[in-house]
Parts: structure tokens; sequence; C-alpha cells
């Protein structure tokens, strides 16, 4: 079906936003719909302003767009008044670029960056036509794909997607097509056994979890032959040239610029983050590629300000040099360089001068502990004297605001940890004021969420009482400090986070429960209604805090052991051992762990591929 274009334009009348459902940007691609084999759309389950400023989609929607047998099409979250004007008037939700239904393409594609976005993703099912149960879709449906870091853990969801895309999805999204096109027209088993044969695919309804009578997982096992006991996520072992040719939105979106991936992985090894063990290891793009690809990104945007992407950009080893290539090319068109991820111990002020060319608007830190004992415990060891004479440094610059990010309720935190966090933070404003009578520190504290494939995966998150303890001491700590402004979560939201986190097959009529009640949108905190969660939990028998705030076993089998990222789960037992232990491990692109992924690939390394990685010298770490 494709949306009528004079009921479209009545409609839009009275939402918000109507540029958010129009399309037709500058650089969107649009095909001959009957001559085109393959239809794909990419969905962003969240608002046209927040799906348009992901990279990873921007990068699939270019790549399959160069195939001629092939379109690709983009669809993002209606908000609530958009869903339910296309309710009232009988609409399905459409693609941007053609409005053709949802269940009118041959995939579907969606981006599951965090779990918050599990609802709206069954909003974008429905809304487009399809049931959103798996089972209930047979070949006449398209076949529904989702990936992305949410997917590490893809048993909450399993009751809903088709298949799951392990990894990095540069190459394995062809490979898909490709599949398709094979069993266009078979019944859905065929369909999905041939998906199964995908290196990084894993098809739910093929694998069976066990429990125990306590209610912890036993085992996921194979219901099947042909498919693997467990899914080895894919890796992309040299990066494609970067995109150029970015869609440009009509309306603000939240990253506001073109962005460039100058490298990809992180060698630091902060035991809470997940993004550095799925992204190893570090690949990193020549100099010469990223100038080439900002220059045609200026030419064919317009773009007038460019992200430099990675998890840690100024560990690029090459930045200094970069940076100055970027300016000397770029020197006319008036281009603005940022830095969106930058380590304290890796950034210079000269390099910051360069980069900002003498603008002086904020700075950002993450320290994520105040102490340096607690930085020790999460693997991010930045002593606060070095971490001040950096701040010092910023502000005698010209800088008036430095933004600090924190993170309390983590493994070991203590109350004099959390009380750090302010003292930490006027030490940081006193600096500023010894060079500006208005300068400002802003102070932004979340909560410590256990993540999947991580050494603090064993880990439970704080009761939320005691989380609304520590901000009230962080609040008394403050006090009325002018200058500081300071902002934190609510405590029932990281529940939720980490109860769909680290959920299981069961959780999944949970969220079906929840979204029937007219749960949307659950990161956006106007929209969050844990009173509906919580009766979704009972309902079904589950207890969100088994889930989410229950310390695990050594020996515990969780619900995503199934999905390896190369990364040994004894090794990450042992970091997490270290962990309590206060035990700092150097960066392992220096020194290597033994953490597995070396192995894991070895075959890459075989194939001469890995000069482009940022690793040990093979010979050392690589199995013969």
């Amino acid at each position: 079906m494709v949306v009528d274009e004079g009921q479209l334009d009545a409609l839009l009348l009275g939402v918000e936003k109507p540029a958010r459902y129009t399309g037709g940007e500058y650089n969107s691609i649009i095909k001959d719909w009957h001559h085109v084999d393959v239809k794909v759309v990419l969905a962003f389950p969240d608002v046209y302003e927040l799906g348009m400023s992901n990279l990873g989609l921007a990068i699939l929607y270019d790549i399959l767009n160069r195939r001629p047998d092939v379109l690709a099409e983009r669809v993002y979250a209606p908000w609530p008044d958009m869903e339910r004007a296309l309710r009232s008037a009988g609409l399905p939700l459409y693609s941007l670029e053609s409005r053709h239904a949802l269940a009118d393409f041959d995939l579907i594609g969606i981006s599951l960056p965090y779990p918050q976005l599990y609802t709206n993703a069954l909003t974008l099912l429905e809304l487009g036509g399809l049931p959103v149960l798996s089972a209930a879709r047979d070949a006449r449906y398209p076949l529904v794909m989702a990936g992305g870091c949410a997917a590490y853990n893809p048993e909450p969801m399993a009751d809903f997607i088709d298949f799951f895309v392990i990894g990095e999805g540069e190459e394995v999204i062809l490979e898909v097509v490709d599949a398709f096109r094979e069993v266009r027209g078979a019944d859905r088993e065929t369909q999905l056994r041939r998906m199964a044969r995908i290196p990084g695919i894993y098809v739910p309804r093929f694998y069976c979890p066990r429990y125990a009578p306590d209610g912890k997982v036993e085992a996921i096992e194979p219901t099947i032959s042909e498919v693997p006991r467990t899914v080895i996520r894919r890796v992309v072992p040299i990066l494609p040239k970067p995109i150029t040719r970015f869609v440009v939105p009509y309306l603000g979106i939240v990253f506001d610029r073109a962005a460039v991936e100058i490298q990809r992985g992180c060698t630091r090894g902060c035991r809470f983050c997940q993004a550095g063990v799925v992204y190893r290891p570090v690949r990193e793009r020549p100099v010469e590629e990223i100038v080439e690809a900002v220059q045609d990104i200026i030419r064919y945007t317009g773009h007038s300000e460019i992200g430099l992407l990675s998890l840690s950009s100024t560990d690029y080893s090459a930045i200094e040099r970069l940076i100055r290539a970027l300016l000397d090319s770029t020197r006319d068109q008036h281009v603005s360089l940022s830095l969106p991820s930058s380590r304290v111990e890796s950034v210079t002020i000269e390099m910051v001068d360069l980069l900002t060319q003498g603008r002086r608007t904020g700075f950002t830190f993450a320290p994520e502990a105040a102490s340096d004992r607690l930085r020790e415990v999460i693997n991010k060891p930045i002593p606060s004297a070095e971490l001040l004479a950096l701040a010092d440094a910023v502000y005698s610059r010209g800088w008036r605001q430095i933004k600090l990010y924190f993170m309390i309720g983590q493994p070991t935190e203590t109350e004099e940890d959390v009380v750090a966090i302010a003292h930490l933070s006027k030490e940081v404003l006193n600096l500023g004021r010894k060079y500006h009578n208005k300068a400002q520190v802003r102070v932004s504290v979340s909560t410590f969420v256990p993540q999947p494939h991580t050494p603090f995966q064993w880990a439970a998150l704080d009761h939320p009482d005691i989380i609304y303890r520590k901000q009230k001491l962080l609040r008394q700590a403050f006090g009325h400090s002018r200058g500081i402004i300071y902002n934190w979560n609510d405590p029932q939201e990281s529940l939720l986070e980490a109860a769909l986190t680290r959920g299981d097959r069961r959780i999944g009529k949970v969220i079906l429960a929840a979204w029937q009640r007219g749960c949307r949108f659950d990161a956006w905190h106007e929209h969050f209604r844990p009173e509906i969660w919580s009766a979704a939990f009972q309902e079904h028998g589950l207890n969100i805090h088994w889930y989410a705030t229950r310390p695990r076993e050594a020996d515990e089998v969780f619900p995503w052991d199934h999905i390896q990222t190369g990364v040994r789960r004894d090794w990450l037992w042992a970091d997490w051992q270290a962990a309590l232990r206060g035990e700092v491990k150097a960066d392992c692109r220096y020194t290597c762990h033994g953490c597995g992924i070396l192995s894991t690939f070895a075959e890459m390394y075989r194939a001469g591929l890995a000069s482009r990685w940022q690793c040990p010298p093979v010979a050392r770490v690589v199995p013969r």
C-alpha cells in the first residue's frame, strides 16, 4: 500500500514537526519501486531527530543503495501524536522515500542500540502492517532482522525478531540480501534456515532456552542440526571507505553535523563498557582517506561541522597530524572539527586549540568516578591531579564551561566515593573562577547498569532506594554552589533498563504486555510509565529485581552466553576479580592481556589483514 499524498498532507497539518514524516531530503535516494529486485526498509525505533543522527543506519543505507538491484528506504518511530493520527485515518506507517507501508518490503532492518527502544520496535511493526510476533508471520510478510548493541543479548526480543545480525553489518547486510533472493517465495521456515547459514546470524526460533527450578537459565540449545551452538559476531577486518553523501535533514537533529568514523574499537579496557568489548580490535582509517572523505562531505552536504568519531577519538595514533591535515585542507570552507569522545590522558591543549580554531564554548571530560580508588576499580585510572591540571589549562585558554560525566552505583562504591563527585566538581569550578567570574561546571550523574559481555556482567544494579539515597547525598554535598549545574536520572528508569538488558526470553511477554497497555518512548522521561511495567512483570510472574538487582554467581549461565563476541568468558571473570581487588590493567594497545579476541579472529591475521589492526605483534599472541 502506498500512502496517498493528499491524505498525508491533511494528516500532517495536525501533528508536531511534520517534517519528520515528509521525506524528500537532499541526498535521499528514490529508486523505481517496480524495477528493483530486493526492497529493504531501515528502521530506527525513535524519533527522526535521533534516527537521523545514527551513523550505523546511514552507512547501511549507503551500502544497500549502491547496489542497482536493491533499494533501501528509511522509517522512524512516529511521535505519539502521529501514531494517533495514522490510526485514526486508517493509514499504515510508511517509508519516507516512496511512502510504501512497511509490509510491502522484502526485508525490515531494525536498529536496536539500547533496550528502551523495544516497545517502539513493536509499534513500527504493528503500525507498518505486520503481526508483532515472529511466529505469526509467514512468507507473505517481510523478514524482520535487528542489530545493534542491544542485540548482543537478543533473548528479550526473540519473540518479535525473525533473525538478529550479531556484530558489524557492512558485509553481512549484502549477504542477507543475496540469501533472500535465493529463497524468495519459499516458506518462512526455509527462508530462516537459509539465513541461519550466514555467519553471524542468530535465528531465535532454532534455539530453545532451558530453565532450572530456581528460574535461572540452564542452557540455550539448538533445535536443528544446521545451526551452531554459539553465534560469533561479525567483524569487518578493514573498514570500508566512509560515507560522504549524508541525507541532509529539513529540521535540526540531535547531532546536527556530518561524521567520519576515524577508528573502530578501543584498547582501554574500561570494565563497565560494552562497546569496548564488542568493537574489539581497534581498526584505524588512514589519514589520507579521512581527509578525502571530509572534503567530499563538504562538497556533497554543505555541513560546516565534522565529527571525528571513535570510542576514544584522541587515541587515534595520528590524531594531531590528522587534525592539522584537515584544517589545512578545509581552511577556505571555515569548517569546524569536533571530537565527541576524548580521553583525558590523551588530550592536549594544543590539540584542542587546533580543533576549535579559537572558539570557546565548552569542554567535556568523562572521568566516570571521582576518586582515584574507584577509577582503578573500573580500569579508568585517571589521577584526579591530572584531571584538575587539564581543567586549569582549559579554563586558562578561554573556556568558560566544562562538562563532567560520572556514574553512581558502580561496584565497590562507598558513600565517600559518591560525595567525592561534588568535591571534585567544586575543585574544577574553583579553577575556572580564577579566570572567569561566570565559569560553569555541568555535572551529569547517571546510574551504572551492568552490561552483557563485560567484566561487570556479574555485578548487581544498585536497588533504586540506594540510588535515591546516593542522589540525596550528592544534592546535599553540592549545596547551593553557584556555577554548578547538576543533572541526574530516575532510578526507576535504570531498573527497567537493567531488567531488559539482562533479561531472558521470558521477558518478551512482559515487553508485549507493556506495549499493549500503552508504553512507548521508554527512554523519554516524560513518556516513561513504570507502573505499567511493574504490572506487566507481575502479570507474568516475573520479578524485575530478580533480573536487575541480583548479583550473579561465577558459574551462572547468562541468557547471552550463546552469543560470542570473541572475548572469552573466563577472561571476563578474571577481570571482574581483578576489579574487586582494585587492579589496573594497562592499555592493550601496548600489552596483550589474552582476552581471546586475537585467537577468535586468527584467520584474519593469517590472511594478512593484521597490519590495519591496533594489536600487539601477531606472532606473540595468535596460536599457530
